[in-house]
């Protein structure tokens, strides 16, 4: 099922010009289960036969993000990521490979029972969280990729 016709919607209702740009990039990422860089964007229209400027994907992006259709998401890779929000839970756990840059959903009932507790223990209102642990996916560490430490230095040491 497409869900461009919400986004062609939140155009309409906002004043904005509903344009097969916008709407190409919409089904890019409404079509993947996946958390897509604006390059992957590209790349996929590029294969569909779609000519669109990174500056387009950008400001459609934008609109998704602002529309509630889509969440951004930077995992430190320098660029942000992008994944709509439909059919799925709001997973906010997230295992992120600092060596391929894959990005695993995982769901933990603990952390939800973690949240609401530490919300109460505090009497504060709690409506969403996110975490983010980096490391090596499986695929990497079979590949005998480790993990550098570089850690910090003290600039004292350092003269």
């Amino acid at each position: 099922m497409s869900f461009v016709h919400l986004f062609r919607r939140y155009l309409r209702d906002q004043g904005l010009p509903v344009t097969q740009q916008r709407e190409a990039i919409a089904e890019v990422v409404f079509n993947s289960s996946e958390h897509l860089s604006v390059e992957e964007i590209e790349e996929q229209l590029r294969r569909q036969g779609e000519r669109t400027g990174k500056a387009t994907i950008y400001r459609t992006l934008e609109m998704l993000v602002r529309s509630g259709l889509v969440e951004e998401y930077d995992f430190g890779e320098g660029f942000k990521r992008y994944k709509h929000l439909f059919g799925q839970t709001l997973v906010r756990e997230h295992l992120i490979c600092t060596e391929c840059g894959k990005v695993q959903e995982v769901e933990s009932e603990e952390l939800t029972q973690f949240q609401e507790q530490l919300a109460e223990s505090h009497r504060f209102q709690a409506s969403r969280h996110r975490l983010e642990i980096y490391g090596l996916c499986a695929e990497c560490q079979a590949a005998g990729r480790t993990l550098q430490w570089e850690g910090l230095t003290c600039p004292i040491e350092a003269l």
